[in-house]
């Protein structure tokens, strides 16, 4: 069995270690995709920050610009039919899923068009076709979703795991506990996955334990545990195909708390005060885009103009999906009740 939660501690990135010399620990093709995808998600959320600025794009909004390499490295990872839920920061995670950059946006706008015809908007992205179970409103409430999942995969027969992602602030609820209980017990394929971007909404997570190092919570259950730079998609990958492959082949749950940044506010409404500019500043030197970037310079695998050239095929992506959004109609009154039953002559349903 990998090594229990005492144990398992990997590299942290608490913003005060020195940045690590960039090293080729995968092969071409793999940082190459990785540079694509992380530069993908990172122009959609400027773009859609930039459309809730306009008021193109109403409620709630989440950007996850910072945390690229968490969702990238966790793709390389897993395998075709693996499933992913998490929650409401989910429009890189559904992108990555697969999900079309069109769709995602036409879900921001609200629009028929949208991945969840223009019902769900920002926080409640899905698509069952690409194993993305979304996008989940409530603290914590994919959790035990999450391992139900894994679950359902355990009992079709499958070989596939479910990946949970939650936010340190969902740590703190008591549906954890239950799920971490019943995953250990029961034996379930599920890899539960914390991004701690350090603060729930504005309170750092500091202020709401004496154990920072959330990893640490899985050794109550003997569940194995480690916690993952999550600034480089390398570390990411690493750690996640362990977990992936300790749930499909031997039926046992990790918690892996993946240490991450966001270099915006909790939500678009959220100036950040609660945090000092160097402290920022010190993450974004560590950004994972710039280290990829780096590797890929270093490693001679493609030129500055060639990544120059990426980069302008990435705008043009997300300028498509903003005129797509744009052109695409709202829902119609009668898409009110579809969608949410399966008996469609459910009864219990007024005119």
């Amino acid at each position: 069995m990998a090594q229990t939660a005492q144990a398992a501690k990997t590299t942290s990135t608490n913003g005060k270690a020195a940045a690590k010399p960039a090293t080729s620990a995968f092969p071409k093709e793999t940082y190459m995709h990785w540079y694509e995808e992380m530069l993908l998600l990172r122009r959609f959320e400027e773009k859609a920050g930039q459309l809730y600025g306009q008021q193109k794009i109403r409620g709630f909004c989440h950007l996850y610009i910072g945390q690229e390499a968490v969702v990238s490295g966790m793709m390389s990872a897993i395998e075709k039919g693996d499933k992913v839920i998490t929650a409401y920061r989910d429009h890189a995670h559904a992108i990555a899923c697969g999900i079309t950059p069109n769709a995602v946006m036409a879900e921001l706008f609200g629009k028929i068009d949208g991945c969840t015809k223009g019902k769900g908007g920002s926080m409640h992205m899905f698509s069952k076709e690409h194993n993305f179970y979304g996008g989940h409103g409530i603290v914590g409430a994919q959790i035990p979703m999450g391992a139900g999942i894994g679950f359902a995969e355990k009992y079709k027969g499958t070989k596939n795991i479910c990946i949970t992602f939650m936010g340190d602030g969902a740590v703190r609820q008591g549906a954890l506990h239950e799920t971490f209980t019943m995953a250990m017990l029961w034996k379930i394929p599920v890899v539960f996955i914390c991004e701690n971007n350090r603060y729930g909404m504005g309170t750092a997570v500091e202020r709401t334990t004496n154990v920072p190092d959330l990893y640490k919570i899985a050794s109550a259950y003997e569940m194995p545990a480690a916690q993952v730079n999550g600034m480089e998609c390398e570390e990411v990958h690493k750690a996640i195909k362990e977990a992936a492959d300790r749930a499909r082949n031997e039926q046992i749950p990790t918690f892996l708390e993946i240490k991450t940044y966001r270099y915006k506010g909790h939500s678009m409404s959220d100036p950040g005060k609660y945090r000092t500019r160097e402290e920022v500043d010190e993450y974004k030197a560590k950004d994972p885009i710039e280290h990829v970037e780096k590797t890929i310079i270093d490693s001679k695998y493609a030129t500055k103009e060639e990544l120059d050239a990426i980069d302008e095929k990435v705008k043009k992506i997300v300028e498509e999906s903003v005129a797509f959004a744009e052109n695409s109609p709202y829902p119609d009154a009668s898409e009110l009740y579809k969608d949410n039953y399966l008996q469609q002559d459910y009864p219990f349903l007024m005119d």
